[in-house]
């Protein structure tokens, strides 16, 4: 039988209670971690832009004919919320250039405003015993999916690198989706910010291992300025997708083997390369790339991935050594440094 209410209070809300002792945020069952200050200005910058946050979990029960809430679930994000409205700590710009460093008091009075009206949904019990209050957070605390990889990044990291990754994973989502990079499914468990990630380290610090990925998150973990060069790998990121969706738009690249995520990883390395020059290819000559040879692109590129399916059809015989050695390393090992700069050096020995 249903024991709770749903229900949506705002910050106000929150802060009237807090004022009038009716709202106690360090129940016993309650965890003891500390956020961040990363932490605390994703927080904060998640409610000005208007965006949810998860709802939070309240018992209401009648002392001395008034009503206390206690927070069984939540306890971190009020007092983040308290401690900005107390003017305790600002955004960062890694999470909002426009208001960093602004103190909630510095804030315009619309802005305010908006900030203390925004809405939390809460789940409300009541009159639960303190037993039931520790099964319930238990309980709430079970369930839960095995996380892959970049869901545990996310979970663990909010600076400026899971920042912009992010921020290009949604820009070229549906480019990733169109061009049957990944399904919909895939995009679920985060498989676009996982390889904006690595294309963004390409632009970093070159091509490399996936296993390097975690590094740049943690380099950029702490820093309350966004550096420049990751402002520029960025603003690179952006020119290295236009030019490759001028030689494949989304609806074409389906067609091709280019679709398959460690080759699309070959091919921004490669364009990257063209652009910019990147770590790990430094040996290796720049090919030319702007607008009036990326028709010579991607005849270049269609060939490669028609004589790929050709000479990985059953029984093919006599392929070239060359191309048996791509081919290998696009099968085996395919997300290793060596493999990586190996398939990349071959796509550009065929545009040179």
């Amino acid at each position: 039988m249903k024991s709770f209410d749903t229900r949506v209070y705002s910050i106000s809300d929150f802060l009237e209670w807090r004022k009038n002792s009716v709202l106690d945020i360090s129940p016993n069952f309650q965890r003891r971690g500390v956020w961040t200050r990363v932490a605390k200005s994703f927080l904060i910058d998640t409610i000005v832009r208007g965006r949810p946050m998860p709802k939070l979990l309240l018992t209401q029960s009648l002392r001395d004919q008034r009503n206390i809430r206690t927070v069984v679930d939540g306890q971190q994000r009020l007092r983040t919320i308290f401690e900005f409205v107390s003017n305790e700590f600002t955004m960062l710009k890694a999470h909002n250039e426009d208001l960093a460093k602004l103190t909630f008091a510095e804030l315009s009075d619309d802005l305010q405003n908006e900030i203390l009206k925004y809405e939390v949904g809460v789940d409300v019990l009541f009159d639960v015993p303190f037993k039931d209050l520790l099964d319930i957070f238990a309980r709430i605390n079970t369930y839960s999916v095995v996380l892959n990889q970049q869901e545990k990044r996310n979970a663990k990291y909010l600076g400026a690198f899971k920042t912009y990754a992010y921020e290009l994973g949604r820009d070229y989502v549906e480019y990733f989706i169109a061009g049957e990079i990944f399904t919909r499914k895939q995009v679920s468990r985060m498989a676009e910010a996982q390889l904006s990630s690595d294309l963004l380290v390409i632009l970093c610090n070159g091509v490399q291992t996936v296993k390097n990925i975690e590094r740049f998150y943690k380099k950029y973990e702490t820093s309350e300025e966004v550096p420049d060069e990751l402002r520029a790998a960025r603003d690179n990121f952006r020119s290295v997708m236009a030019n490759i969706g001028a030689i494949y738009p989304s609806s074409e690249l389906g067609n091709t083997n280019w679709t398959r995520p460690h080759l699309f990883y070959s091919l921004f390395s490669v364009v990257s390369h063209a652009l910019f020059g990147v770590g790990g290819l430094t040996a290796v000559p720049r090919p030319h790339l702007d607008p009036s040879a990326q028709g010579r692109w991607r005849a270049a590129l269609d060939e490669i991935s028609a004589l790929y399916d050709s000479y990985t059809e059953e029984g093919a015989t006599e392929v070239p050594t060359d191309y048996a050695r791509f081919i290998d390393y696009a099968r085996r090992r395919t997300t290793d440094t060596e493999a990586r700069i190996e398939r990349a050096k071959f796509i550009i020995g065929k545009l040179i």
